[in-house]
């Protein structure tokens, strides 16, 4: 913003300034209070342990009462629990099966390539040379995909959602972190949020949690780490089918006369087209058409291997001595350290098993990679030096060299299916990032198609698998070589890698609570490693590693700039609020003429009434009787319980018939309902809102707690509660557990709680809400365009009017997700002053 005290401008509405001149409070970050929230109060006994209460009152914030119900969101046979994968024995083996389709197609096909991009770098001139770039190769394998992902990264999954997305969003539940001020108390108490306090001797957690919170640079430093991370994700979607493919079909170079490199880029593109065209039949599909094919190349890649090497060299075994890489260093010094950038090609995809989590499970891909993978392998890589060890002159197509005559176009053709099939891994693992980014708030609205009833990771992007077509032809076209291509790929991920370890590292120290010497081991360990790697590969940046770093660039400035045009516009909307006072003025006609229907009134704002309330009111000659703004609101966690995802409120006094409605949905969670069966919930849920609302009311006033003031908790402050606030159970366990405690102390109960059906203005409200449902319902949505002010500066004009202006104009708008007939439609402009 330009400064404190701007408010939003309006073409035509005066009506939406201050009202009373208060100024806004704000936390400390510069978020704002939540002012419908009550005070928070201490919890826990804290007596006697001064240095756990500490901690305690620092880190708990609970509310003095809950003001929010919230009722059953779909009644769906098993909703419940939906998003629990079913982790039977045979149902986590037939997932590890699809794993290697889906997940290690990618690193089983480095062999194709990686020996021969080494010994174009370092060539060989005695055994050293071998078994040194094999010792790299077993040791590179075996400490990054075994030791860091498959033991440690994969366990800091957000309820089995993997990627850097999901790590920033576990992130973001235990530090408000978000950029986006609208968390409330409420979110805290999903269940799958999984909250817990630290031990007294680890207020560590509770510095850097403070620490997050409280600068706004750290704030921007991790998303932009995130978002860098998820860049280089997608870009590995497009440099690993191109260097996949090329590198499988360039074994016909060697045996069919004539077959030059045009002959190799066409074929390639036409393999590139095909594999992108069948990702619309989903990930279950395509894991299962091309697992079989994997199961028997990873069969393949091992029975070769073990070949070659009781043919060939059995003794090339002794390359699990660590010693052969520090003489393979010694031997060729700087050549050496620009091999490090074709060893590291052995692990590529290693990513491909946390950001494929959500379509698996944790227990699937272990299993798969340490059966399987792993094994299959090291014998792949062990045959070939034992092959170069008796051949040191075959390096350029050493994987096809090795393959008995025989066997060579069997092997070829499983080569080449293989490859293609590399190529899903990051191009599914693309996907979920790009579903997660959307979800936070930090990518532009694409169409999502669900391909799986049972898997809801399971899913595919249109526009996203044809970006990635296009950019793979192109790349394999202009390059028309494997090598530099493979120059661009190591960087790709070596820099995801680095902001994985980044973000565990975070996650031990503020979630996991690690003991700070174990937490510190791991960066020390697995950074060094990546760092090193990382300075081999960006010494080939001229040579095709700038092509990565563009992509991620260019993915970059696109999520940054949605999500910060996303929240200037939610700071100009929360300035921009109608006051409580000018609502009182108009009375409870809103100063127009109400009609019989129900407007659902869409925004963003999770408390106060938004400005676009009173565009409509100018623009119309009458407005619904009842009103409801409904804001549909994403929270840091992949799956929001359907009993838990609506939370209902009462807007100004009885009289007005107004309410707000929050749906919370996780980043996994699927948002297609039909408009008919949304509304009848929307009805459903506010009848149930309103006898729990009477109920607790008659209960407050026999009982005495409160005076009759409280119970219409009243304030002409803008920025105070909405009113009628109650106090009702926020689960369905505590709602449950109260109905059961009332129906058992029934006889004690005052006259009035038992008979608050008959209640006569609850009967009058009731029937006037099924009035306004049978004359239906109106969606009232603004159409807003978020300008920079004149005196901003141009690069801040540059971003908001044009660069993010071009993102919002192109993508999926909120009609289109909505699925409701046009005519039930009303939309008004809004220009946001930022």
């Amino acid at each position: 913003m330009d400064g404190d005290g701007d408010w939003i401008e309006e073409s035509s509405v005066r009506l939406l300034g201050s009202g009373g001149g208060g100024e806004s409070r704000r936390w400390v970050d510069g978020s704002e209070v939540d002012s419908e929230s009550p005070p928070w109060s201490l919890a826990g006994d804290g007596e006697g342990r001064e240095g756990y209460g500490t901690v305690r009152r620092r880190l708990i914030k609970k509310p003095r009462r809950v003001d929010s119900f919230d009722v059953e969101a779909m009644e769906i046979a098993g909703a419940h629990g939906h998003h629990h994968k079913d982790d039977s024995l045979w149902r986590t083996l037939a997932l590890a099966f699809q794993t290697l389709g889906v997940v290690y197609g990618d690193m089983g096909t480095s062999p194709l390539y990686v020996f021969s991009d080494v010994f174009s770098k370092v060539p060989i001139t005695s055994d050293v040379d071998v078994l040194g770039t094999l010792s790299l190769v077993i040791y590179t394998i075996a400490l990054i995909p075994l030791a860091k992902y498959v033991f440690v990264v994969l366990k800091a999954n957000d309820s089995g959602e993997g990627g850097t997305f999901a790590l920033y969003s576990l992130i973001c539940r235990y530090a408000n972190v978000n950029l986006l001020p609208n968390r409330q108390p409420a979110d805290e108490r999903i269940s799958s949020f999984k909250l817990k306090l630290p031990t007294p001797e680890l207020e560590r957690a509770l510095t850097i949690k403070e620490a997050l919170e409280r600068k706004a640079f750290l704030k921007k430093l991790l998303l932009l780490l995130v978002l860098m991370g998820t860049s280089m994700i997608i870009g590995d979607g497009i440099l690993t089918p191109a260097i996949s493919v090329m590198s499988a079909v360039s074994g016909l170079q060697g045996r069919i006369p004539g077959f030059g490199t045009d002959a190799l880029v066409v074929t390639s593109i036409i393999i590139l087209v095909g594999l992108f065209s069948i990702q619309r039949f989903g990930t279950s599909k395509v894991g299962l058409t091309f697992a079989p094919a994997l199961a028997l190349w990873f069969f393949s890649l091992g029975a070769i291997g073990l070949y070659n090497m009781l043919k060939y060299d059995v003794t090339v075994i002794k390359a699990v001595n660590p010693a052969y890489i520090y003489l393979f260093f010694k031997k060729n010094s700087s050549e050496a350290w620009s091999a490090l950038g074709g060893c590291v090609l052995c692990i590529t995809g290693a990513e491909a098993m946390f950001a494929d989590l959500g379509h698996f499970s944790v227990p699937s891909i272990q299993i798969a990679f340490t059966a399987v993978v792993f094994p299959c392998l090291l014998l792949a890589y062990m045959g070939q030096a034992a092959y170069l060890m008796k051949n040191p002159h075959d390096t350029s197509r050493i994987f096809y060299d090795s393959v008995p005559e025989s066997l060579f176009w069997p092997v070829f053709v499983i080569a080449t299916v293989a490859a293609i099939i590399a190529s899903q891994a990051m191009i599914s693992a693309s996907f979920s990032c790009v579903k997660q980014a959307m979800s936070l708030g930090c990518f532009p609205r694409l169409k999502i198609i669900h391909t799986s009833r049972k898997l809801m990771g399971q899913i595919y992007i249109p526009v996203i698998n044809y970006f990635l077509m296009v950019m793979c032809i192109i790349v394999v076209a202009v390059f028309r070589s494997t090598t530099e291509i493979a120059n661009a790929y190591g960087i790709a991920e070596v820099g995801v890698m680095i902001v994985s370890t980044a973000l565990v590292t975070l996650v031990m120290l503020l979630i996991w609570q690690t003991n700070l010497i174990v937490a510190l081991c791991f960066p020390l360990v697995f950074g060094t490693i990546e760092l090193i790697y990382l300075s081999a590969v960006l010494s080939k940046l001229l040579e095709g590693g700038w092509l990565p770093l563009a992509f991620a660039s260019f993915f970059l400035c696109v999520m940054y700039t949605w999500n910060y045009g996303s929240v200037l516009k939610y700071q100009s909307e929360v300035q921009g609020k109608i006051s409580m006072d000018l609502m009182l003025e108009l009375g409870s006609s809103l100063g127009t003429v109400r009609t019989p229907g129900i407007g659902l009134v869409y925004n963003e704002l999770v408390q106060g009434i938004p400005s676009v309330l009173g565009q409509f009111l100018l623009d119309l000659p009458a407005i619904h009787s009842t009103i409801i703004f409904v804001c549909i609101k994403n929270v840091p966690v992949p799956v929001v319980p359907q009993e838990e995802r609506f939370l209902f409120r009462r807007v100004c006094p009885k009289d007005y018939h107004m309410f707000r409605c929050i749906a919370r949905y996780g980043y996994k969670d699927i948002r297609k309902e039909d408009h008919r069966a949304f509304e009848q919930l929307l009805l459903e849920s506010l009848e149930k809102f309103l006898r729990k609302e009477a109920q607790e009311v008659a209960l407050e006033s026999s009982i005495g707690e409160q005076d009759l003031d409280s119970i219409s908790m009243w304030s002409r402050d803008d920025e105070v509660q909405d009113l009628d606030e109650i106090r009702v159970p926020l689960m369905r366990e505590a709602a449950q557990t109260s109905t059961s405690r009332a129906s058992n102390e029934g006889d004690d109960l005052p006259a009035s709680v038992m008979c608050a059906d008959e209640d006569p203005s609850l009967e009058y409200e009731l029937a006037a809400l099924r009035e306004a449902s049978e004359s239906g319902f109106t969606y009232l949505l603004a159409h807003g365009d978020v300008r920079a002010r004149k005196k901003s500066v141009f690069l801040k004009k540059l971003v908001v009017n044009y660069f993010y202006a071009f993102l919002k104009n192109n993508c999926r708008g909120g009609v289109a997700t909505m699925k409701v007939p046009h005519m039930n439609i009303l939309q008004v402009g809004m220009t946001y002053m930022v």
